[in-house]
């Protein structure tokens, strides 16, 4: 995984609104596009984006490719974040 892919795609808040949705449980990209007042070109340019991130994964069911959240992503990205805020291994903070 690259964090810099991941950091850019969380950059706009289109896709982290998209990462939200998945929270709830898989969805189409009908599904997702439902939720926004933007073309499905842009929706699946948003799509591309956070699957090339790993963010996403993808998977085709029958007519429709279904999306998920990648949590093991996020949360690689989330413990970079945090090991930013502490030092050493008992986690005291700077």
């Amino acid at each position: 995984m690259s964090l810099n892919l991941a950091f850019k795609a969380l950059a706009d808040p289109t896709r982290r609104e998209i990462l939200q949705l998945l929270r709830s449980g898989n969805l189409n990209a009908g599904e997702i596009a439902d939720h926004f007042a933007m073309t499905k070109p842009s929706i699946s340019h948003h799509l591309k984006l956070l699957k090339q991130a790993d963010l996403i994964m993808d998977e085709k069911q029958g007519q429709f490719i279904v999306y998920t959240l990648n949590t093991s992503v996020v949360e690689d990205a989330m413990g970079w974040i945090l090991r930013l805020t502490h030092t050493g291994e008992g986690g005291d903070k700077k």
